[in-house]
Order: structure tokens, then C-alpha cells, then sequence
């Protein structure tokens, strides 16, 4: 452990000022980063492959799509309650094991001129499977490494740096779809995943996993305790709703956009990925602002005003026409904005979230969100898919764009509006300690209204 910080007595852990000088949290870091740049490069890769390599149309890129996400419908909630009882490094290092894996096999088949919608569909599955798997055990795994009152600047540096894969992941992607050949497309992002294990791999502070019961709750009943959190929880709840409407919104959007930009606006893959690529630079920014606009103005007023702006900037997009060089500025300005809104609502949510969830429910209540939120993508998608074949790209273009703003709408009319320039803390029926506090393996009682 380095010398050049501080360390909280009994606690192992590096105070908030040495925080981004911790060894083991910058290996979180640098995994999470490679992670998400091939996350984001590959999200792009198979469905601009499947456009403009394979000539989908519409209704079989919103298949594609919702069989990539329909993962997160299936087992999210199963996967909350198993990992709350493992180490989270291990779990993100065999999933990113796996994606690499699922992706090398898939850049092998490429090779031999065999990749289909069956293969891709295959592919995407495979890796949305273990995405889920990754996802919920990064959601819980800072709060493991470092104190809760570094949450928000941990959280803040990951998404940071999930920002600047958001910059490079699509481009790259594009570019690779655009330029090169299938198999060094797909390929590049089962590199990225592979750096990401060996990242990870090398954190070496013990990491603090939830006391078990003698005898471990049935999963069905871990399940049910993840859920009863969640929804008896005012702030909870209110993020889960949230979440739920603007997933559902985003993945018609993005059905229609994916086709909207090569088709409609005649843009290359390059392009296409530069244009997907414009909201990092705009996270880049929402993480720094992330950061002070809370402690300034309050959460409620930064989550409604920051969703709004961020969600409302994709109304611009259906009006665009013209040559490329007149429309892909304007895309990247859309880009900018969408990002840094976004970011900012991240970081603020998933403060808000650890902060008012127990150390031993972390993984559940990331778990559950997941689950309502992410699971509403494969309808999004298929929707997408339908609006676009039905009403045209561009009036499905409008249509998706408009629903976004259902999303700051459920905020500013729920209970997060109202929160102020402090985190809300930890129920007092929920510290660790209190007699009253449920013994593990209960469901915690609801908050108070």
C-alpha cells in the first residue's frame, strides 16, 4: 500500500484526499475503463455490421437488438442475489473473460465469411448474458473498496473514465465497421475485455464481502429482500421508475438512430461512430460538474434540469438534413449535450443510491434498478424497430425522441426532486449494529414515507 496517503484507523482504506493515488482503486479504474471501451466499441460493432454489411431491415435490427438485452430481463435479479455473497473482482474478471472469449470466437467465424443474424444474434446474447453478470458486480464493487463518503468522488472518476470510453469505443467501432475487415472489428473488443481482466486480476486489498448467515437464504427469498428495499425505499423507488421510462425510451431511440444516420443522413460508419462517439467529450464535462452542481444548487433540482436539458437534446436530431458536413456537426453538438446531462444524472443516482443502501444489499438494489430499468430495453427496441418500419425513420425518429422527456418528467415529480445539497443517509433501521436492525437474511423494513 502506497505511503503517500492517509489510511482511516482499523479501516484499510485510503481517506477521500489519496484516493485517486490508491493502487488497488486505480486497477479498478483502468479495468473498468478497458471494460467499457470494449463494451461501447462492440455495441456499435455487431448492430452497424448487421445494417451495413448484412442489410437488415428495421424489424430484424430491433430483434437483434432486444435479443442483446433481454438478459437483463432474465437474470438480473438472479445474479444481484448471488453476488452479494462473492467477491466482486472475481465475478467482473470471469465475465470479461467470457465476452472475450464470446468475441474471439465470433471474429473466428467472421473470418471463414460465415457470420449471419443467426451468428450475430448468438454473439450478442451470449455477451449480454455476461454483461449482467459484470455490471452488477461493478455497481457493487467500489462501495467494498473505499469508504462511503468517497462514493461520490470514486463514482465520479469510474464515470469519468467510462466517459472517455464513450468517446472512443463508438469511433473506434465505426471506423473499424467502416475501414477493416469484420474479424478485426469484432476482434478489437474481446482485446479490450482482456485488458480489463488483467487489470483487475491484479487488485490486491482483501475486499470486504458481507457477513453470511449460517444458513444462506434461499435465493427466491435474497430475491425478494433486493425487491422489498427497493420498493419500500422513496428514493430508491424513485430512481427505479425513472430508470424504467428512460431505458425504455432510449432503446426505441437508438433502433431508429442506428438506421436513421446511414440511411436517412447517408453518413459512413466512421461517421456514424463519431457522431455516437460526441457524448463522451459531454460526460467528460458531466463528471467534473457532477461533482460541485449538487453541493451548490441540491440533487432535486440537478437531476430534473440535467435530464431535461440532456434527454431533450435528441428533438434536434429528426430536423436535420442536408450533406454530412452540415448534419454531423449538429449530431456531435446533440452528442455533447446528451452527455453531459447524462453524466451528471449518473453519478448523482448512484450516489444516491449507495448512500441509502446497506453494505450487505448493495448488489441487490443495483440488481433490482437494473432489472426494471434495463429490462424495459428489449421493448424499447422492438418498439424502435416497428415505429421505424411502420411510420418511416424520421416521424420514428420524433416520436422516440419525444418520449425521453417522460424520463425528467417522473423525476421532477417524485421525491428526488425535493432532495437537497446532502446525501440522503442510511435509514436507522438499516445501520449495521442497532438492535432493531433486520439480522441477515431478512428483508429490511421499508423507509418511512
Amino acid at each position: 500500500m502506497p505511503s503517500d496517503f492517509s489510511v482511516v484507523p482499523d479501516s484499510g482504506l485510503p481517506v477521500a484526499s489519496g484516493l485517486r493515488r490508491d493502487r488497488d482503486f486505480r486497477r479498478l479504474w483502468w479495468g473498468q475503463t478497458a471494460s467499457q471501451l470494449g463494451e461501447h466499441a462492440t455495441l456499435v460493432i455487431l448492430p452497424l455490421y448487421a445494417v451495413l454489411t448484412l442489410g437488415v431491415d428495421p424489424g430484424r435490427l430491433g430483434v437483434l437488438r432486444a435479443v442483446g438485452q433481454v438478459p437483463v430481463l432474465l437474470l438480473t435479479l438472479f445474479v444481484g442475489a448471488w453476488v452479494d455473497g462473492w467477491r466482486t473482482r472475481t465475478v467482473m474478471v470471469l465475465a470479461d473473460s467470457g465476452r472475450a472469449f464470446v468475441l474471439g470466437a465470433t471474429a473466428l467465424v467472421a473470418l471463414f465469411g460465415r457470420v449471419g443474424p443467426a451468428t450475430l444474434c448468438v454473439a450478442v446474447f451470449a455477451v449480454g448474458v455476461l454483461s449482467v453478470f459484470f455490471d452488477v458486480a461493478y455497481q457493487a464493487s467500489l462501495v467494498r473498496l473505499v469508504r462511503r463518503d468517497q462514493l461520490v468522488r470514486g463514482n465520479s472518476a469510474l464515470e469519468g473514465s467510462r466517459s472517455a470510453a464513450q468517446v472512443g469505443g463508438p469511433a473506434l467501432g465505426g471506423a473499424l465497421v467502416s475501414l477493416l475487415s469484420a474479424p478485426v472489428a469484432v476482434a478489437s473488443g474481446a482485446l479490450f475485455f482482456a485488458l480489463s481482466c488483467g487489470a483487475i486480476r491484479r487488485i490486491q486489498r482483501v475486499e470486504r464481502i458481507p457477513e453470511r448467515p449460517e444458513r444462506q437464504s434461499p435465493v427466491r427469498r435474497r430475491i425478494l429482500e433486493g425487491l422489498r428495499l427497493v420498493l419500500g425505499d422513496t428514493s430508491l423507488r424513485s430512481v427505479c421508475l425513472a430508470s424504467a421510462v428512460f431505458q425504455f425510451s432510449f432503446a426505441a431511440l437508438m433502433t431508429v438512430h442506428l438506421l436513421f444516420l446511414p440511411r436517412e443522413l447517408h453518413l459512413s460508419g466512421t461517421a456514424v461512430g463519431l457522431a455516437l462517439a460526441a457524448s463522451g467529450p459531454g460526460a467528460l464535462l458531466g463528471s467534473v460538474l457532477a461533482a460541485a452542481l449538487p453541493k451548490r444548487f441540491g440533487y432535486g433540482a440537478v437531476l430534473v434540469f440535467a435530464a431535461a436539458i440532456g434527454d431533450g437534446a435528441f428533438l434536434c436530431v429528426p430536423a436535420l438534413r442536408g450533406s454530412p458536413a452540415v448534419t454531423l456537426p449538429a449530431l456531435l453538438a446533440v452528442g455533447l449535450v446528451f452527455g453531459a446531462g447524462g453524466q451528471v444524472v449518473n453519478v448523482a443516482v448512484m450516489a444516491i443510491r449507495q448512500s441509502v443502501t446497506p453494505d450487505g444489499l448493495q448488489g441487490r438494489a443495483a440488481a433490482t434498478i437494473t432489472f426494471v430499468g434495463m429490462g424495459m430495453t428489449p421493448l424499447g427496441s422492438l418498439l424502435g424497430g416497428v415505429l421505424a418500419q411502420e411510420w418511416g425513420l424520421r416521424t420514428g425518429l420524433l416520436v422516440t425522441a419525444a418520449g425521453m422527456l417522460l424520463s425528467p418528467a417522473v423525476i421532477a415529480l417524485s421525491p428526488l426532486a425535493r432532495l437537497g445539497r446532502a446525501l440522503p443517509a442510511l435509514p436507522d433501521e438499516r445501520l449495521p449494529g442497532r438492535s432493531d436492525a433486520p439480522e441477515a437474511g431478512s428483508a429490511p423494513a421499508p423507509a418511512a414515507e
